[in-house]
């Protein structure tokens, strides 16, 4: 049996357990909002038709057909066509396909930045907060002077001198925007650190790791679980920045960011190469915020009532 297995529970798990509660929680009371409901159903519809309906159709985003360029999406009745449901951009590709496609590339990229925010950010600010003294002093002063260049000139000056690919992508973006995800896990934790069954779990030989991993890491996530989540959002905006510029994901592959840009020539005559990424886009969006915002309601009426 491990040091910290021998730890009588009273002394040890409650706090582990109320982090773990109060966790559960939030997403039960967010579940029960319809709100919620919504719009994890529509991000889920998107997901899944992002996933799955490229492959489905057959149809080749990357694949050129001159015969059938700048066909009309099918509610403006003329010249349309069932095969192409929201018409074909200058070149005769599927629009429908890689604004579905671009939708995939965008939410891998911004679910996998956020995730290395959180494993950079909440790793760093757990040694700081628990640690304190000059390693608390140095990791603070490099958040601090994160914090002060701003994400998107960094991402520029990074990836303008490098090839832009998926992974450049999500390293830039996640070690540019980790310091938020530290400050509030060092609070949480410098907070708890003084408590009895972390000192309890000190006198009884426990290690720093093993202290920090089973009993300090559950209170973390209520107060960064709904910030996580409009994270999301905030990076594939990000990527469709980088895209628009010509600094993301590089064509022939789909991107919301380079479609659009290579839509806005056409905007006059063929302006939904340009708006149907834009729509996919911002409805993906509306759907992640209204989640994000129902789990903040969820969390202020928590601790607001019983925490």
């Amino acid at each position: 049996m491990s040091v910290l297995e021998a730890i009588p529970a009273k002394s040890v798990e409650p706090e582990s357990i109320r982090g773990a509660s109060i966790s559960r929680r939030i997403w039960r009371l967010a579940i029960s909002s319809n709100e919620f409901r919504f719009g994890l159903a529509i991000c889920l519809i998107l997901l899944i038709a992002a996933i799955f309906y490229p492959e489905w159709s057959g149809i080749d985003p990357t694949k050129m057909n001159v015969k059938d360029r700048l066909i009309p999406p099918l509610f403006l009745q003329q010249g349309w066509t069932w095969a192409h449901p929201l018409g074909t951009d200058q070149i005769g590709r599927d629009m429908l396909v890689r604004s579905l496609v671009g939708l995939r590339y965008s939410f891998l990229i911004g679910v996998s930045t956020v995730a290395l925010m959180l494993c950079v950010g909440c790793s760093l600010g757990m040694i700081a907060g628990y640690f304190g003294g000059k390693i608390d002093t140095v990791i603070m002063r490099i958040t601090d002077a994160q914090l002060s260049i701003p994400m998107i000139i960094l991402a520029i000056a990074v990836l303008g001198v490098s090839r832009p690919t998926i992974p450049a992508i999500i390293l830039v973006l996640g070690l540019s925007s980790w310091p938020t995800y530290a400050r509030v896990t060092r609070s949480v934790v410098m907070t708890e650190r003084k408590r009895e069954y972390v000192r309890a779990a000190q006198v009884m030989g426990a290690s720093n790791f093993r202290i920090m991993v089973r009993l300090l890491a559950p209170l973390i996530l209520p107060p960064i679980i709904f910030v996580s989540v409009l994270d999301v959002a905030r990076m594939m905006i990000f990527e469709s920045i980088l895209g628009f510029i010509g600094l993301g994901v590089q064509p022939p592959t789909p991107t919301f960011g380079n479609i659009i840009a290579d839509g806005r020539k056409y905007l006059l005559n063929a302006w939904w190469i340009a708006t149907m990424p834009g729509v996919f886009l911002c409805v993906t969006l509306t759907s992640i915020n209204l989640m994000g915002a129902v789990l903040e309601r969820a969390r202020n009426r928590i601790h607001g009532g019983a925490s």
